[in-house]
């Protein structure tokens, strides 16, 4: 779920019953976001995708085991924190090129 989507999303990863951070991601993307979830105390899950006739796809969805976190509001209301102590900011999530003191209102994408 991209941070432009407030829908709460919620899935069976390996088993578990997670909410959906973001479906459709790269290796690398998903590590990033998994670094960030497991700093501030989620316990993460991901997975391969699965295409409907049930082969695996090469991107990810990844997920936190707790059923009630949405990543609109805990990035907007600036409740997650990088490993600096900064806040999260939709900028840095979507890992934009973007200053850090830019209000995000006056990022354009």
């Amino acid at each position: 779920m991209a941070l432009n989507k407030g829908k709460h999303i919620i899935q069976e990863i390996q088993g578990i019953r997670c909410s959906i951070v973001e479906a459709g991601l790269t290796d690398e993307r998903a590590r990033f976001l998994e670094a960030i979830l497991q700093h501030n105390g989620y316990e993460v899950k991901s997975e391969k995708e699965k295409a409907k006739d049930g082969t695996a796809l090469e991107t990810l969805v990844l997920g936190v085991t707790d059923i009630l976190f949405n990543p609109t509001i805990r990035v907007y209301a600036h409740k997650l924190l990088r490993k600096d102590g900064q806040v999260v900011t939709p900028a840095y999530w979507n890992q934009w090129d973007a200053d850090a003191d830019l209000p995000y209102w006056m990022v354009v994408r």
